[in-house]
């Protein structure tokens, strides 16, 4: 297989399992703290007032879910590719990054979580990317 469909493969392999494993893991958070029965996803006000009401565990969910989508989605594409690991696992994580940040500007979040998910999401992609590729160099 050419190393440019291989590495593309790669990298749609790992946004894939990032967005899995945010589901998975939010859908996780919804078991420990549920969303009350009723709330109007499409209500912007009212989906605004609820994450203002959100504790901390509930918060903590969900930036787990993004930094752990984030490393897992990057570390499998750095697994994957046959060159360039350390960007690919870079796009990977850019594209996470994007998909927080969308998240954070549709919904007000707490100072503290919007400023440790920009860190912490491209920080667990370049992780990945680091121990995806000594792990492949051996």
């Amino acid at each position: 297989m050419p190393t440019a469909l291989r590495n593309t493969l790669a990298v749609l392999a790992g946004i894939v399992t990032a967005f899995l494993v945010v589901m998975l893991v939010e859908m996780l958070g919804h078991r420990l703290f549920p969303v009350p029965t009723g709330l109007d996803f499409n209500d912007k006000a009212a989906m605004a007032a609820f994450v203002r009401t959100l504790p901390v565990g509930a918060l903590l969910c969900v930036l787990l879910a993004w930094v752990s989508g984030s490393f897992s989605g990057a570390w499998l594409a750095a697994r994957l590719a046959v060159s360039r690991r350390p960007l690919l696992s870079g796009v990977v994580g850019l594209f996470v990054l994007a998909a927080s940040i969308t998240n954070l500007m549709m919904l007000p979040h707490p100072l503290w979580f919007s400023i440790t998910a920009v860190i912490a999401v491209p920080a667990a992609a370049w992780l990945a990317g680091r121990l995806a590729s000594a792990g492949a160099a051996r």
